[in-house]
């Protein structure tokens, strides 16, 4: 398959294939003119991959799941930890996201939202308790 097959197939754009062979997290053969020459495996990896990548795992801990899914004597302990430790992650980024949405919402209840140059969100913005005129 070429990169365009392939592209298709894995649902990634070409770039990001493109990306993942610098980087080595995929490594194609070339055919006698050059061209990246995908097999089946190849389409596997990048499949694996971008499910990794829409859970929100990062490139380096998708070098290691894919290390630990092709390592036939692998603990499962060691991919549940990696998980463990990706999930306490998001949830971290829930608890800012929601204290954000709480503190915005309610900067946003305090401002009038009239003609009147008073913004308690610009006000908080600023820092210094008074809106910049």
């Amino acid at each position: 398959m070429n990169i365009g097959d392939v592209a298709t197939r894995s649902g990634l754009p070409a770039k990001t294939i493109r990306y993942y062979e610098d980087i080595g997290l995929i490594r194609p053969g070339r055919s006698a003119n050059g061209y990246r020459c995908f097999e089946e495996r190849d389409l596997h990896k990048l499949a694996f991959l971008g499910r990794a990548r829409a859970l929100g795992f990062s490139i380096e801990d998708c070098r290691m799941l894919l290390g630990l899914y092709e390592d036939d004597s692998r603990a499962s302990a060691d991919v549940k930890q990696l998980a463990l430790t990706h999930l306490t992650k998001i949830e971290a980024k829930i608890a800012d996201l929601q204290a954000m949405r709480e503190t915005l919402s309610e900067l946003i209840t305090c401002c009038a939202g009239d003609n009147r140059p008073d913004c308690p969100i610009l006000r908080d913005l600023s820092g210094d308790g008074e809106a910049p005129l």
